[in-house]
């Protein structure tokens, strides 16, 4: 099964936390201070991580800088950010500073347990169980299984909700897919949610894929609609 990484001060909370989810059969790591916790994720050291639960509100580093510092260095660990800090906007800033999912405190177990499924489920949509490994995208070729991009001589490393946006386009392919579609399949969101999240996805992954980010031969916005993914678009050059 799955090992997790709980960063959580609250000591009730999170051995409740670890006491359920080892009933589940998970292998489970408790950290309560952020510094002691971004050390565990940026330094490399300790077993690989499947999952990491973190709060918001932690001593020595807040969750959302902490989940910043990881993404930097280059940890992609799927995070389920777990805050009493339920308002839009804190929702939009810790999905920018890299969680995966968000769930807001106080919580129903279930609920919990239904999110991490939720999350390790889509990770292993994302790595191949359903649809291409592999996908081109004019220069760029995304590897879904090691959650990279290779183009230009680079390798790019994606975050979990960063390859669940480009394998949803690639799958539909051709298609105008709407920001809600995206909200709901990607983030795990209710697709009325008001954000800008998506259009900021966007445009990072269009400085990955796209020769000029800027003139977006590949990953289009259709107004007023959504985003299409072009695989082959047409030579513009030709007579």
């Amino acid at each position: 099964m799955a090992r997790i990484l709980v960063v959580e001060d609250e000591a009730h909370l999170a051995e409740g936390i670890r006491f359920n989810l080892e009933l589940e059969g998970y292998e489970v790591e408790l950290i309560g201070d952020g510094k002691v916790g971004c050390l565990r994720l940026t330094s490399g050291s300790g077993p690989a991580l499947d999952l990491v639960i973190l709060d918001v509100m932690l001593p020595g580093m807040d969750g959302f800088s902490l989940a910043r510092r990881m993404r930097e260095a280059g940890n992609y660990t799927p995070v389920l950010m777990l805050t009493a800090k339920t308002l839009p906007q804190d929702v939009v800033l810790g999905i920018e500073a890299g969680a995966d999912d968000y769930l807001a405190k106080p919580f129903d177990l279930g609920v919990l347990l239904a999110r991490i499924k939720s999350l390790l489920r889509r990770r292993s949509w994302t790595q191949g169980d359903s649809g291409p490994e592999l996908a081109r995208v004019g220069e760029a070729e995304v590897d879904f299984r090691t959650f990279e991009i290779h183009t230009r001589g680079e390798t790019l490393p994606l975050t979990l909700l960063e390859a669940a946006l480009i394998k949803l386009l690639v799958q539909n392919a051709g298609r105008v897919v709407s920001k809600a579609e995206i909200l709901q399949k990607v983030w795990n969101l209710n697709p009325d949610t008001q954000t800008r999240a998506v259009d900021n996805f966007i445009v990072r992954l269009r400085k990955y894929l796209e020769p000029n980010p800027g003139f977006p031969k590949h990953l289009q916005t259709v107004r007023g609609a959504g985003y299409k993914l072009v695989l082959d678009p047409p030579d513009t050059d030709a007579p």
